[in-house]
């Protein structure tokens, strides 16, 4: 059902007290008498797709740690909602505020180990930010592009704007951030493809963070520069600057989601220092 698309499933893990900081999640889940189910109470927010999700893959707090479990929407249960959150970005995402009030969830729909959610959601984060830098630099090297055509077709003071050595400083730099991510995009690629999910966990996680917060201050310059090339026609949207005005609203979610910049950044580094902890060489510094 799934595959066909009939049914659909969010992934619930931020709450309004708990962004990157998955840990401090407060949704709880309190096991009934005899055993069967738990009884799970709490919010999810900013849920991707999650107005039109039957099934929510949540994270929930219990006796036994956090855990990950599906939550399944009950036709017409009024202790199950979700309100559309309006977002810069896009309608058609389905973001969602969602409410658990006493919500009945069986022992049987825990996934994987009671207790291991929170390792479970560290892990797929390693796959969601490798998406999100391919889609991100797409948009970025589509910047690049517009940029180039614009700048060759648009004539201001008797000139071409690519004729303008500062237009061609700024297309240079868009270009040389994009292609820089883009290698090391590949390079990461190369080896998760050829390491097993406990490796990529234990030596790549700190450089997939690091190759997001990268993408995302490139995304950011190419926003800006983009608009200073453009003028005017960026800030419509409609005609000839549409793509780069709709870039440069939406690109700063690219810093926000899966994970801030500044929590990435510093994670990839509490990483290397941790893989450099006990090294023998250390102490001859």
């Amino acid at each position: 059902m799934f595959c066909l698309g009939k049914k659909r499933c969010a992934l619930a893990i931020s709450e309004p007290y708990a962004g990157s900081d998955v840990a401090q999640i407060k949704t709880r889940g309190t096991l009934s008498a005899d055993g069967s189910h738990y009884v799970v109470s709490g919010v999810k927010k900013w849920i991707t797709g999650g107005m039109f999700a039957e099934y929510f893959t949540t994270l929930v707090s219990t006796k036994n740690g956090i855990t990950m479990m599906l939550v399944e929407r009950t036709p017409n249960a009024d202790n199950f909602s979700t309100k559309q959150i309006l977002t810069s970005y896009s309608k058609a995402a389905g973001t969602s505020y969602v409410e658990y009030d006493g919500v009945t969830v069986p022992r049987a729909n825990i996934i994987g180990k009671e207790g291991n959610g929170f390792y479970y959601t560290m892990a797929n984060f390693n796959g969601e930010r490798w998406g999100m830098v391919a889609a991100g630099n797409r948009m970025s090297r589509l910047m690049v592009e517009e940029c180039f055509r614009w700048a060759m077709s648009r004539k201001i003071f008797g000139k071409r704007l690519i004729d303008q050595p500062v237009i061609r400083y700024k297309l240079a730099n868009m270009a040389a951030e994009v292609e820089s991510v883009h290698s090391m995009l590949e390079d990461v690629t190369y080896q998760m493809k050829h390491s097993t999910p406990k490796e990529i966990d234990q030596y790549l996680a700190g450089t997939i963070s690091l190759l997001k917060y990268k993408q995302t201050r490139v995304a950011q310059l190419c926003a800006d520069n983009a608009c200073q090339i453009f003028g005017g026609r960026a800030l419509t949207r409609s005609g000839l600057g549409v793509l780069v005005e709709k870039f440069q609203r939406s690109q700063k979610m690219q810093a926000i989601l899966g994970g801030s910049e500044e929590i990435l950044a510093d994670f990839a580094i509490r990483q290397a220092m941790k893989a450099v902890k006990g090294d023998p060489t250390l102490s001859r510094l």
